[in-house]
């Protein structure tokens, strides 16, 4: 079997409870999905097909025991489920980064899955798949949410509410869009919330930039 892949790469994880800890990645080609603010457009058509093998192979010389697979959307490829369960096979501790549109039902039980949740302003929440949310395990899985604007971090609050996530995630990720102006003014309102979350800068971007790719 084989997957289309953007890239793969060795660099420092950016984001999530995992910040700051060498990971490599494996970032698969193609999303459906069209969000507003989409750091990796790139990533949609551009890609290079490689068997399981190969993948594993390149990632066996990183050395590197913590693997993130991510896009695009990694959970668009049909694939990416053995795929997932053949790096578990392998002892990676490994991170499956989706946009939460497809179904985790399939995903390897052993993976920590990081699923985002699309707010307002990414144009796409409506395409969210919230059974997603009802099968995360409060041990490993976590719920990011990228944020515009005070609208989407009270939609934000609103998802936290009805889905219980303070008790059914490991983690709340609430993940400011790069660059916006009013960062100052969401960190304050976030800290004033009394939730059980954490402010989820994209540390990748504050090291080499906003547009260099492969790190």
């Amino acid at each position: 079997m084989d997957l289309r892949i953007a890239e793969i790469f060795l660099s420092i994880q950016g984001e999530s409870s995992h910040a700051g800890r060498p990971c490599a990645f494996v970032r698969l080609t193609g999303c459906p999905m069209r969000c507003v603010w989409c750091d990796s457009e790139y990533t949609f058509t551009v890609g290079t097909r490689m068997s399981f093998d190969e993948i594993s192979s390149k990632l066996n010389s990183f050395n590197c025991k913590l693997v993130e697979v991510t896009g695009g959307e990694p959970l668009a490829q049909k694939n990416v489920f053995p795929f997932i369960t053949t790096l578990c096979d392998l002892g990676y501790e490994v991170l499956i980064e989706t946009g939460g549109f497809v179904s985790t039902e399939k995903v390897d039980e052993r993976a920590k899955i990081i699923l985002d949740v699309k707010c307002p302003a990414s144009g796409e929440s409506k395409r969210n798949h919230w059974a997603n949310l009802e099968q995360l395990n409060s041990e490993k899985d976590e719920v990011k949410f990228v944020i515009a604007n005070l609208e989407d971090w009270e939609f934000a609050k609103e998802i936290i509410e009805k889905y219980d996530l303070q008790n059914r995630t490991k983690e709340i990720l609430v993940s400011p869009v790069f660059g916006i102006e009013n960062l100052a003014e969401i960190a304050e309102t976030i800290a004033k919330s009394n939730l059980k979350v954490r402010l989820n800068l994209q540390l990748h971007k504050y090291i080499w930039g906003a547009d260099v790719h492969g790190v």
